[in-house]
């Protein structure tokens, strides 16, 4: 309970009250009888002895009570501590028996049930295997109580703050606890502490319970319930101060994080803020806190906490507060992987967080892969003034496409923003690329001027359950060699998360559909040869399952599969929860359908099909995605591994 609410009880009725003594005076007889005759007690003795050395328990309990009354008092009767204890003498396990009416009466209160009927029985059973006496406990709950009356009040200086009034209305608006409904404590304190996160969530961090109260009629099985949450004052970000960073210039870094200053508290980006500067790659920790809070301590008077929160007032411009841990200057990390497009993966990055003269962050990688090897490395500057991060990098890589094996260098230079929900970038690519294997076309290479716009809207980006997500790309260039031809080149994809169908009664989650759809075309005169590696193609974990990655593309005259400049694709994808072993959180089932066409004449292809099921599991490290596919035109069945979301 909150330290300042209160549990009521009425008074027993008379009945309730004869009860209670008619069981402890029979209880008090069948002690006195025992404990009286020398005999007895020595026989007692001996019984417990003889137990003890047989490795029996001192006694078999069972609980006779309705599901949910006995699973909670099977698991938290007191009388089970001692079952086990062999030499238990009878006169102790008789002490024992006489408190058992009041535990169970406590235990089953919880649940709001305040007139049962509890019966213990204790029968000698010298000759069962299991041990010498048998304890029977017989619980009849009575009915449980329910609520009468119900009240949520606010108080403090902001009880009537306009800026706060939709989330006191949904306080009240989904308040558990409405007259008719049954009481029992876990829904009281669930109750009380879900409408607090409501007020701590936004604009009121330091939001706390006032008063609460349930008085509960035994008599009647009825209860009155009141809460009165204290908002305290409206918080509104002020600017962030990073504290512990030595080698970085800390404006450059809190651009990085882009704490919406000036806005109300909002806890959600407080961690986003946080999330933004552990996902920078400078840090090893970071924690955030509001600097203006009280100046108290869990353990002030209530006096001094109501002092310190009036000299706060009704609002709050309070700067965040950034303690950090440096990250190392330079770091290797090696990494070993497998995926069903590309199998067995090895991995080696180099970090370097502060290029010597440049004062940029460096990310170089060495992928040996039996596919798909290449070598890699982007520096990228901390943002300016205007949010923008210049970056260079430089890529050599050798990759399927198709029926071909394609060695490429990519060189690109630009600038990049990432803001809230958006993402982007503009940058100048040199591309060279040459496909090995008869009947491919020459080495070429390209000038590419490309700007590109994400946007992301889901409920959690690393995660989601619901909302979509927008991106889009579109350059202008010219081939460089073998000859000089003017192109275009467009790229589209989008994805729509869609809660569907009621609550699922196990899991307590909903089902949803993902729809995905991606394109893209490149425009240029039909004799002009462009690098492979802008061409399109399809097929894969990420793409049109039920096919090898990178299969579908457009045709050569002698039928291979090449890159084609047309792709069309989409997929529709219904997920529903399922338990495995208990756990009701973490997996999903899947069932899908994916189709595509990659070609060079955009009047003549023709779509490729996949269909298949997997489950989904919600890792630690994010989505884990296994899926088994069938391609309709390959007559194939494959298999498909994927780690993580990314849009």
């Amino acid at each position: 309970m909150h330290p300042h609410s209160k549990l009521h009880t009425q008074t027993p009725s008379r009945s309730a009250i004869a009860a209670v003594l008619a069981l402890s005076f029979a209880l008090a007889l069948g002690g006195c009888g025992l404990l009286s005759p020398k005999e007895d007690g020595q026989a007692d003795s001996a019984s417990a002895a003889a137990a003890a050395a047989n490795g029996k328990p001192a006694f078999t309990l069972e609980v006779e009570a309705p599901k949910e009354v006995r699973e909670l008092l099977q698991r938290h009767l007191e009388l089970r501590r001692f079952q086990h204890q062999a030499d238990l003498q009878r006169r102790e396990l008789t002490r024992l028996l006489g408190a058992t009416n009041a535990n169970v009466r406590d235990l089953i209160g919880t649940m709001g049930y305040f007139s049962p009927t509890v019966t213990v029985e204790v029968r000698e059973t010298p000759d069962s295997e299991e041990a010498p006496r048998m304890v029977t406990v017989k619980v009849e709950p009575g009915p449980q109580t329910t609520i009468r009356q119900s009240e949520v009040r606010f108080s403090g200086v902001n009880k009537d703050d306009p800026g706060g009034q939709a989330q006191r209305e949904s306080i009240r608006d989904n308040w558990p606890l409405k007259p008719g409904e049954h009481f029992s404590q876990s829904q009281w304190s669930s109750a009380k502490s879900g409408g607090l996160k409501v007020l701590q969530a936004r604009r009121y961090p330091m939001a706390r319970i006032d008063s609460s109260l349930a008085d509960v009629d035994a008599d009647l099985n009825e209860a009155n319930v009141s809460i009165a949450y204290d908002p305290g004052a409206a918080y509104t970000f002020g600017p962030l101060i990073i504290e512990g960073t030595k080698r970085y210039d800390p404006v450059g870094l809190a651009r990085i994080a882009r704490l919406p200053e000036g806005q109300e508290y909002d806890q959600n980006a407080m961690l986003d803020t946080q999330q933004r500067l552990v996902g920078s790659g400078y840090f090893d920790s970071v924690f955030l806190t509001l600097a203006d809070t009280p100046d108290t301590e869990p353990g002030d008077s209530d006096q001094k906490q109501e002092e310190a929160r009036a000299r706060q007032g009704a609002s709050v411009t309070s700067p965040v507060i950034a303690k950090v841990r440096e990250a190392r200057l330079q770091k290797w990390v090696f990494g070993v992987g497998a995926s069903t497009d590309t199998g067995p993966r090895l991995s080696i990055d180099h970090i370097h967080n502060d290029v010597p003269g440049l004062h940029w962050r460096a990310v170089t990688r060495l992928q040996l892969d039996r596919k798909n090897p290449l070598i890699s490395t982007q520096l990228t500057a901390l943002p300016g003034e205007d949010y923008w991060r210049n970056f260079v990098g430089a890529k050599l890589e050798r990759e399927p496409v198709g029926d071909f094996n394609v060695n490429s260098v990519q060189l690109r230079a630009g600038r990049t923003r990432a803001e809230e929900n958006i993402n982007r970038t503009y940058y100048l690519q040199y591309d060279w690329a040459k496909t090995q294997g008869a009947g491919s076309p020459p080495a070429s290479s390209s000038l590419l001027a490309n700007y590109g716009w994400t946007g992301r809207y889901f409920d959690n980006n690393i995660l989601p359950t619901s909302g979509y997500g927008l991106g889009w790309e579109a350059g202008i260039g010219t081939t460089l060699t073998p000859q000089r031809t003017p192109f275009t080149r467009v790229l589209g994809r989008a994805i729509m998360l869609v809660p569907i169908g009621g609550i699922d009664e196990e899991t307590q989650r909903r089902s949803r559909l993902q729809l995905r759809a991606w394109g893209g075309a490149i425009n240029a005169k039909a004799n002009a040869d462009l690098p492979m590696t802008l061409m399109f193609l399809a097929g894969g974990d990420n793409s049109i399952r039920g096919y090898g990655y990178q299969t579908i593309g457009a045709r050569t005259d002698n039928g291979k599969v090449i890159g084609g400049r047309y792709l069309l694709a989409g997929s529709a994808e219904w997920q529903r929860p399922i338990a495995i072993r208990g756990n009701t959180r973490d997996f999903e089932q899947a069932v899908f359908i994916d189709a595509g066409t990659v070609g060079d004449d955009a009047g003549s292809m023709y779509a490729r099909v996949g269909v298949g099921t997997g489950i989904r599991w919600r890792s630690p490290v994010g989505p884990v995605q296994v899926d088994v596919a069938y391609g309709l035109q390959e007559h194939q069945l494959r298999l498909h591994l994927r780690l993580g979301f990314n849009f």
